[in-house]
């Protein structure tokens, strides 16, 4: 019995003949093999593609109102926020999703800290990555003048100035990246380009390519090992798993947590306690009034706090380039024989915790006022920052690595763990008889005493781990 295929199918064949919609998905979701044993870390990665979309479409809807007019700019941020339709949720999604990628983005580079992830095979991986993240800064900066409020203004007039200090080339360069001697409505405009069609359009093709150069190496694994070189007989690593559905469904999951802080930071605290807006950005730019305080948003903070730390504003503006030019280059300061962190000896551990360290510590400096004390803790940070990637090719070579399995190691999962979390939770607690008006009653009390046990096993157990 012959069935006729119905119109909608001979139309979907005939696309799928002319447009090969089937293979990507197959090779890119549906056959594509990660490793089994994906953990926690790795859920960043798909959330960076969710916040750049959540960009791109609250961007879209914010340009349909917005003004790139010195005179207009910060008037039509109110009317946005005031008289549009939703508009208010449409700019804190946006303006929180700007804090949100750079979140995303750091912890996802972390990851790659962790677990050798620029490594071989996969050193044009990385740098694809951090090519997307130097062009998520100038997307950043580009958009961070566009409410032309007090620190927009201000702060764009700072870092600008900074191209100046470069020799020869940089008066002529300031002034090329401004489009005046000021910052003002040149400014503005180009900015505003770049930001919503130039910058952009390299960011999808950073994506692209990223993601084209994973899947052709293979995803890197808290095991650090290469699934491809263990297959079965049907050509499938024998530690993979296909993508779709088990990590499509598993993302999801990562998606719904992270919503829940995205929404709790939209409707409850936006500003983020002057952190993702500040306060002096609800008022209209005012080139005769300085900001008591300039600095930039929190995400540049590291870098500003470096550049701060330097007495020499040309040498401050090598130091602030040079923090970001060091990271493209770690797949080759790295010689280390292992990838993953949990077989690395305890060098390497000690050196990433005082990284992440002196990492966030600039952070939190770039966002205070200067002072002697806080200048001298900035390049204190800041040697150990440079010396954690310049002396890697020593204490990589140096450090006595643990024996990697062949294959992957699976962690337990949460059913596993709940036995193990119960008894805990025993632990640092206890069941009390309390008197009261009512009689006796029973309640679950604070253990001192068994709390003292776990911390002790903990240091033991953190210690271990770092020798």
């Amino acid at each position: 019995m012959n069935i006729k295929p119905s119109r909608l199918t001979l139309c979907g064949n005939w696309v799928l003949e002319r447009f090969p919609l089937a293979k990507v998905w197959n090779d890119h979701m549906a056959h594509y093999y990660a490793p089994k044993n994906f953990n926690f870390w790795y859920f960043f990665g798909s959330l960076a593609l969710l916040v750049l979309v959540n960009q791109f479409v609250t961007g879209i809807l914010l340009t349909m109102n917005y003004k790139p007019d010195a005179k207009l700019a910060f008037d039509s941020v109110e009317y946005i926020m005031r008289d549009v339709n939703w508009g208010w949720l449409v700019r804190y999604m946006h303006s929180t999703g700007a804090s949100a990628f750079f979140i995303v983005i750091y912890l996802h580079m972390f990851r790659g800290l962790l677990y050798g992830s620029f490594k071989q095979p996969r050193e044009l991986v990385w740098i694809f990555g951090m090519l997307l993240f130097v062009a998520l800064m100038a997307e950043a900066f580009m958009g961070y003048l566009l409410p032309w409020g007090q620190m927009s203004y201000w702060g764009a007039q700072v870092i600008i100035s900074l191209f100046s200090a470069i020799p020869v080339i940089g008066d002529e360069l300031s002034l090329w990246v401004r489009g005046d001697y000021v910052v003002s409505d040149a400014t503005l405009n180009r900015f505003f380009a770049f930001h919503v069609i130039a910058v952009p359009l390299v960011l999808v093709l950073l994506v692209f390519m990223h993601i084209v150069a994973l899947h052709e190496v293979g995803s890197n694994n808290p095991d650090g090992i290469d699934i491809k070189k263990s297959k079965d007989p049907w050509g499938h690593p024998v530690d993979g798993i296909p993508f779709h559905p088990y990590y499509t469904v598993k993302d999801v999951v990562g998606v719904a947590v992270f919503l829940l802080f995205f929404a709790t930071v939209i409707f409850y605290m936006p500003e983020m306690g002057g952190y993702f807006l500040e306060a002096a950005n609800f008022i209209p730019a005012d080139p005769m009034k300085t900001p008591e305080h300039i600095a930039p948003v929190w995400y540049f903070t590291p870098f500003y706090s470096i550049l701060r730390a330097i007495p020499d504003k040309f040498a401050g503006v090598i130091g602030m380039g040079g923090a970001i030019v060091v990271l493209f280059l770690l797949p080759w300061l790295d010689r280390g024989k292992v990838k993953s962190i949990r077989y690395r000896g305890g060098i390497y551990k000690k050196a990433l915790m005082l990284f992440v360290i002196s990492f966030i510590a600039l952070g939190y400096l770039g966002t205070q006022p200067v002072t002697p004390l806080a200048t001298t803790m900035a390049r204190i940070f800041t040697a150990i920052y440079f010396g954690f990637f310049l002396l890697m090719p020593i204490y990589t070579r140096w450090e006595k690595f643990k024996p990697v399995p062949n294959h992957l190691t699976l962690d337990p999962s949460l059913e596993e763990k709940i036995p193990a979390l119960i008894a805990l939770w025993n632990e640092v607690t206890e069941m009390k008889s309390i008197e009261t008006d009512k009689g006796a009653v029973i309640k679950r009390r604070f253990n001192v005493e068994g709390t003292k046990h776990v911390l002790i096993r903990f240091a033991k157990y953190l210690k271990e781990s770092l020798d």
